[in-house]
């Protein structure tokens, strides 16, 4: 049982890169992507200098993201950083016959629209996130 659950809460605990962004996984907190060796540099001084201002090392990106508001300074940094929110969002569909369901449905998000969305939408929409991409572009011309 308590593998299952470890093998559960690492499936969103990766980082991956392609030419243009960098993917975190949202189980991570902001601890374990300093510890990762993969990491940049650069990233992980933006999250030393910039986001762990009014921010535990132990919050998981999940947490952070879903509960964030413009008004933080971490939702500042981020929007510089063009970051990308996936979610899963519970979505009404209709079948071949017309009859309508709701399902799951993956959708990656501009940072700025998912924080306009309160906690009531939020949480009335099923919002699991999955997934922050970072523009590196947007992290190359952000100075630390």
């Amino acid at each position: 049982m308590k593998e299952e659950l470890e093998c559960q809460n690492n499936d969103f605990k990766y980082f991956m890169q392609d030419t243009g962004s960098l993917y975190f996984g949202a189980r991570y907190n902001y601890a374990e992507l300093l510890e990762h060796e993969m990491v940049s540099f650069k990233m992980k001084s933006i999250i030393e200098h910039y986001i762990l201002k009014d921010t535990q090392p132990d919050t998981t990106l999940e947490s952070q993201f879903y509960y964030m508001t413009p008004e933080q300074f971490c939702c500042r940094t981020y929007m510089q950083l063009k970051a990308r929110v996936k979610v899963c969002i519970l979505m009404e569909k209709k079948s071949l016959f017309g009859k309508k369901k709701l399902v799951y449905q993956d959708k990656v998000i501009p940072l700025k629209d998912f924080v306009q969305m309160n906690l009531a939408q939020k949480k009335k929409y099923g919002v699991k996130i999955q997934e922050i991409i970072i523009s590196k572009l947007a992290m190359m011309a952000f100075s630390v």
